[in-house]
């Protein structure tokens, strides 16, 4: 593929179409090139990578690159491990995926000079210890950040875009980040800054309509060339473990039916969303499931009072800023079916039952009387009725009189259509059209996500609205919408520690190193206090593995918090929920120690009292001692048909995934000896020197093993081998029983 190569002399040269944008930017706007681009796949890394090598060799170009989020593919080492990760990120992200060229140099600390790339979130983890990552990081909210690339100069934006032929030309579609981009764009037009606007086309991006769809005219160049299509970066599907599906079923719980989602992603979010699934169409064992949770009777009075456990009637909206697969489970399962409709009166009808989806001619009346349209019709009142279905697509009309699709023509009065529907039948649409399931500002997700959504029909995919980060994230400028639709709003994020006094720590570390970013989570957490019968809910795992061990991640104190101890509200842990809002210290203290691992509990409870925030003879519930590993698992145990690994599928073949339970069981016996050389005698029966003749299943799992790993004949690799092979019997047992 022709986009950036090395020529004899390893001077790099660049597709003519790319370089031709490059030139034509900086034309525009001269040496120093501020770049903006969107978080996630939405960047053109083939775009970025042509302005990172042209200005490698033209140290005369200034060139800073605002951006989030560059995703870089898993790095592999020579290990068996790195072996296996070398294989699946060749198959999974394709053999084209352009890597942004920038990233070594940025970690290494290397770039030259004349180029700075600044990020307002971090792929989680990337740059810890990572000086330029560190230092050029910006910490703002994502309902900021338009704003902040507005002042500091942004002058050249680009963005992957998807494309549709239309009779009336192309139509191109931010697909999955219109988030800063629309709000940037009418930053710097306010300001009267200049700015060239850059669209690379990717085909294999779904197109997305509402505020996502705009003309060619909105571009100042656009790149199309077929042979610069790839498939965007998707994230592999998580494993969900024994403590995430505890916190997602409590969460599920607190889901209010006919109330709007707000969810994250990674496997906390898959365990959610599962949970709901359950509820959903195995009720009953939903219920027995809830009700075998090691802390389910603390955690019922919440739920009533915030959530439920029946099925979901009326279903779930979503005002999400990522659009992710579980929306679309969710939507498969007829939980996410909730539609709003972007008008303040419509919707409020709606939310008072006295219209419905279904189109019927009283609605007409009840729409004259919320001042939605006159009586008699007007010409605007008759495009607005038409514009909501509410009116049949060919009704027309002339003079004060409607005419029905069948010729037939009528003066009709709203003010009388309770008791006309005879009359108004004729010229009635069947539902409400614009509705949408779900409003989100940019999506991130899976290989199945992103073709599921290319291969939906267009008339579905519209009820997923890609819109500004402005709309989503925050309540302001569009107040009076945004309450009428988020009912019952519950806001579900993730955290990495949380202070007894109820302080989340969610994007860094005590000293100061950014792990990821702030994003939207602060947006959230206020939006839910500010809307009425809105909860925010954190979620952690109540404990980790440290350099030192095992550590509770419920502490009493941290030098660097994300969320303030004043935004309390709900958090979630494996043991359980604490309701912190409008509870005293002490009752957050104590809350949160009743949901943390019994192993840190003591220590919490002391470190409590010698500040004086926790009285000297209070004393736990005997039922939170209970709050260990070894007695979730035992709950769940008996339960673990409705509770996969993998609940939405995995991204391996059979082959990787066979190996990949051999190598996570050898992983987690690496310290154990005698297990070890349980696995080192299992596998005796399989290997090709055994006199003995192996099975044909286990034949299949020494072909898949030596296949995804390719293991040859050294010692080493006949070693690790029969080592894997017994792992892969130790672990296939182990999951039967």
């Amino acid at each position: 593929m022709d986009r950036v190569k090395l020529n004899d002399d390893n001077s790099t040269a660049i597709h003519h179409a790319l370089q031709a944008a490059v030139n034509a930017a900086i034309d525009a706007m001269g040496p120093r090139i501020v770049l903006g681009a969107p978080l996630g796949i939405g960047k053109p890394n083939v775009l970025l990578n042509a302005f990172y090598h042209h200005a490698l060799t033209h140290p005369e170009l200034q060139l800073d690159i605002f951006t989030a989020l560059s995703l870089a593919l898993p790095k592999a080492n020579n290990d068996l491990k790195g072996r296996f990760v070398r294989r699946f990120v060749k198959r999974h992200f394709g053999e084209n995926y352009p890597e942004l060229a920038y990233l070594p140099a940025q970690r290494q600390g290397t770039l030259p000079s004349n180029i700075r790339v600044t990020e307002f979130y971090l792929q989680p983890g990337s740059m810890l210890g990572k000086r330029l990552g560190q230092q050029h990081y910006i910490s703002s909210n994502y309902t900021h950040v338009a704003r902040d690339m507005q002042s500091r100069g942004v002058n050249v934006i680009c963005q992957m875009v998807a494309i549709k032929q239309t009779a009336t030309g192309p139509r191109y579609s931010f697909s999955s980040n219109p988030d800063v981009t629309l709000d940037l764009v009418d930053r710097l037009k306010q300001h009267q800054q200049p700015y060239f606007l850059i669209a690379v086309v990717n085909k294999e991006l779904p197109f997305m309509a509402d505020e996502a769809e705009v003309g060619p005219d909105y571009f100042d160049y656009i790149v199309d060339e077929p042979e610069l299509d790839h498939q965007p970066y998707a994230i592999p599907r998580a494993q969900v473990s024994d403590a995430d599906y505890a916190i997602g079923l409590y969460a599920s719980t607190l889901i209010r039916d006919g109330g709007t989602l707000q969810i994250g992603i990674g496997s906390l979010g898959d365990a959610l969303c599962h949970g709901l699934i359950l509820r959903q169409q195995k009720n009953p064992h939903y219920r027995q499931l809830i009700n075998g949770l090691p802390q389910a009777q603390p955690a019922r009075q919440i739920s009533r009072e915030w959530g439920g456990l029946a099925p979901f009637e009326r279903g779930l909206y979503a005002a999400s800023e990522m659009f992710l697969d579980g929306f679309i489970h969710l939507q498969q399962a007829d939980i996410l079916k909730r539609q709003v409709y972007d008008d303040v009166p419509l919707q409020s009808l709606l939310n008072a039952g006295l219209i419905e989806p279904k189109v019927k001619a009283a609605d007409l009346y009840h729409l004259n009387r919320a001042g939605c349209i006159q009586s008699p019709l007007s010409s605007r009142d008759f495009r607005w009725l038409k514009y909501w279905g509410i009116l049949h697509e060919d009704c027309q009309w002339h003079d004060g009189k409607l005419t029905a699709p069948d010729g037939s023509s009528a003066s009709l009065s709203p003010i009388k259509a309770r008791h006309e529907e005879a009359l108004w039948q004729p010229f009635l649409g069947a539902e409400l059209k614009h509705g949408r399931l779900l409003h989100a500002a940019f999506f991130l997700g899976s290989r199945w996500f992103y073709q599921h959504l290319k291969a939906m029909p267009e008339t579905q995919r519209e009820q997923f609205s890609m819109c500004r980060v402005s709309r989503i994230n925050q309540l302001y400028e569009g107040e009076a919408i945004d309450r009428v639709q988020r009912l019952d709003a519950r806001f579900l994020n993730t955290c990495m520690k949380m202070t007894l006094l109820g302080a989340a720590v969610s994007d860094g570390l005590s000293d100061g190193q950014v792990v990821s970013g702030v994003g939207g989570q602060y947006n959230f957490v206020a939006m839910a206090q500010a809307l009425d019968k809105g909860r925010s809910i954190l979620m952690l795992r109540a404990t980790r593995m440290g350099k030192q061990g095992l550590e509770s991640n419920i502490v009493w104190q941290y030098p660097h918090v994300t969320i303030p101890r004043h935004l309390r509200d709900i958090v979630i842990t494996e043991y359980g929920i604490a309701d912190l809002r409008g509870k005293t210290d002490e009752e957050v203290i104590q809350a949160l120690i009743q949901v943390s691992d019994v192993q840190f509990q003591d220590d919490l409870i002391r470190q409590a009292q010698k500040a004086g925030k926790l009285g000297l003879h209070w004393q736990r519930p005997e039922w939170c001692r209970r709050n260990t590993a070894a007695q979730l698992r035992a709950s769940l145990d008996r339960f673990r048909q409705d509770l996969p690994p993998w609940p939405f599928g995995h991204d391996f073949t059979q082959d990787e995934f066979v190996t990949l339970q051999a190598l996570q069981w050898l992983g987690r016996h690496r310290s154990k000896p005698s297990a070890l050389w349980r696995a080192w005698r299992a596998g005796k029966s399989t290997t090709s020197t055994d006199s003995t003749t192996p099975t044909a299943e286990s034949q299949n799992v020494q072909t898949a093993i030596t296949s995804t790993l390719q293991l040859g004949t050294s010692w080493q690799d006949r070693l690790w081998r029969r080592l894997l092979l017994g792992a892969a019997s130790l672990s296939q047992q182990m999951n039967k029983s």
